[in-house]
């Protein structure tokens, strides 16, 4: 039996928690039957932890997976992205030649540009690992304009990944259907396989409830940055307060805190019914057991189609219930299908009231929480994720 041998290229860095939690995660576990070289791009600032970076090449070799790692550039951008990529190509070749590895294997849009070019010469076969519509990002979260150039050159190169890739990864089946929309591929699909950002449910599972003072507590864990409505959040839990005024609002975040204090206080919701804390990663699975349901509203936009929200495979990991807002990939299509949760599709008075009340509802019923756990094991699991990563090599191969 030939042993499958694989190139995986991350412009994450194995340093950072993403690296960690969605590349090593499942790389360590189809390391188990084949060989895999992988290259990713550290940034100065994680790297200079020795520890750290000591503890990580540690877990990698053990794995038994060969780490090649790259400096990471960051300005000026698009220099310093160019010269990235072509030491990413430099090393990548080397490796193909030296190693006669078969398939590369690339995570988004900048590993697939190097992806490209190894395959023209080199003829291996290409995985396009998109991630989601990362130029209509840039352009959602206002940081390219959708006349520019840049947005336009990288949907050529969106165009060039996709008419190329022996295998698509898709994050959703909604981005899915917009692919199949796209006028260049009208007449030509490459295979599409939709592999949702997965939690590791071994972590991510109920734990014995500790509710604090009695009251309905509402959890909110992560970032409040440019693609979440907090302002929304914030008026969600104001209103819920007129329902239920003991209600509590604990919020695990770390580097935000004066931001949120200040939005809570313009929705009008008293410090007493909030706690505000920082959490390791390791520690969030015993902080969510504390919430009887979260929240968590993402900016509508284009983009969004493409969005597994790993926060959403997490808190039903642990067998909360959860309020969101439709149009964010598959994620109310899962709420509503599975009874786990309340997808909103406005956030006006009466919907906000209507979605609580429903929320109130499912946090109440005894058998919300084994929903919950059953629903991120059939759509989340990473070890259904790393079994169909594994059907595609085979495929491949």
């Amino acid at each position: 039996m030939i042993r499958i041998t694989i190139l995986y290229i991350s412009y994450d860095g194995m340093l950072e928690p993403l690296g960690q939690s969605q590349v090593l995660a499942y790389l360590k576990r189809l390391a188990l039957n084949r060989c895999i070289h992988l290259i990713s791009f550290e940034k100065s600032e994680d790297w200079e932890s020795i520890t750290e970076r000591e503890r990580i090449a540690k877990d990698i070799a053990t794995a038994g997976i060969v780490w090649h790692p790259l400096r990471y550039h960051k300005r000026p951008s698009a220099v310093a992205t160019s010269w990235d990529i072509v030491c990413g190509i430099i090393l990548g070749l080397w490796l193909v030649l030296r190693h006669r590895l078969r398939i590369v294997h690339a995570r988004s849009y900048v590993s697939s540009v190097i992806a490209l070019v190894l395959k023209r010469i080199t003829g291996v076969k290409y995985i396009f690992d998109m991630r989601g519509f990362w130029a209509d990002e840039r352009v959602d979260g206002g940081l390219w304009p959708r006349s520019g150039r840049m947005y336009h050159v990288a949907k050529g190169f969106e165009r060039r990944f996709l008419l190329a890739a022996d295998h698509v990864v898709s994050l959703t089946h909604a981005a899915v259907r917009e692919i199949k929309r796209f006028d260049y591929l009208q007449g030509y699909m490459p295979p599409m396989t939709v592999i949702p950002t997965c939690a590791d449910l071994t972590r991510f599972k109920p734990f014995q409830h500790n509710p604090d003072g009695g009251g309905f507590v509402l959890g909110y864990v992560g970032s409040v940055g440019v693609w979440y409505l907090f302002d929304e959040v914030a008026a969600c839990f104001a209103q819920l307060l007129s329902i239920q005024p003991n209600a509590r609002f604990l919020i695990v975040n770390r580097g935000q805190h004066a931001y949120i204090r200040e939005r809570l206080a313009a929705a009008g919701v008293p410090d007493v019914n909030v706690e505000l804390t920082t959490a390791t990663y390791s520690d969030v699975p015993k902080q969510m057991s504390r919430m009887d349901a979260a929240i968590f509203f993402y900016r509508p936009a284009f983009s969004r189609a493409a969005c597994a929200p790993t926060k959403l495979a997490e808190f039903l990991g642990c067998g909360i219930p959860c309020l969101g807002n439709a149009g964010v990939g598959d994620m109310a299509e899962v709420l509503e299908g599975e009874h786990v949760g309340v997808a909103i599709t406005s956030f006006d008075t009466a919907s906000m009231t209507a979605a609580l009340q429903q929320l109130l509802i499912l946090a109440a019923d005894p058998a919300t929480s084994a929903r919950c756990v059953t629903a991120a094991q059939r759509y989340f699991s990473l070890d259904e994720g790393v079994r169909l990563y594994e059907q595609i090599y085979r495929e491949l191969s």
